[in-house]
């Protein structure tokens, strides 16, 4: 089962709908299109300059320290992140900004992001920018939720479960 499918599963495209009101479909076709420079994103911040692996101190490390860690929602949110986006009340937004700053450097790039991938599934940039925060709180929050909260094991499954749809043409 690859990362959409099981967000979906999860009920986290419902959860998007039902917060923007928008109908399940286009969540899941917007979701879909921005999951792959989510995960890329994610990927280029588990790897540091040279092409190494980081540590604490640096890319990804920050991310799980400052935003995981104790940062927004306090002590160690890890599934958390996921629950936040699929509770009855509204997402919080800080959270998934700050995720989306880390792996993209700067709100130009996600505001890229959004632009592209409206561009090329009609879906309006500005619900796409809306959709952007909550959907990479769901990521990370599947990532440290699963498989004990093993960052390098489960981004390097999402990794390959991304590839592989994308080459099902998915």
């Amino acid at each position: 089962m690859n990362l959409a499918q099981t967000l979906q599963q999860d009920g986290v495209f419902d959860s998007m709908a039902r917060e923007l009101n928008i109908d399940p479909q286009t969540a899941q076709s917007a979701a879909g299109a921005l999951l792959p420079a989510i995960v890329a994103g994610l990927g280029r911040s588990h790897v540091g300059a040279g092409g190494s692996r980081t540590a604490a101190g640096g890319g990804l490390g920050d991310l799980l320290g400052g935003v995981l860690g104790g940062g927004a929602g306090g002590g160690g949110m890890g599934g958390g992140l996921l629950e936040q986006v699929l509770g009855g009340s509204p997402t919080p937004k800080q959270p998934g900004n700050d995720i989306l700053g880390q792996i993209f450097g700067s709100k130009d790039v996600s505001r890229g992001v959004a632009e592209e991938v409206s561009g090329s599934t009609g879906i309006p940039a500005t619900l796409l920018k809306q959709m952007l925060p909550m959907l990479a709180m769901a990521v990370v929050g599947h990532m440290m939720k699963g498989k004990g909260g093993a960052m390098g094991g489960a981004l390097g499954g999402i990794l390959g479960q991304v590839v592989t749809g994308m080459m099902r043409g998915r």
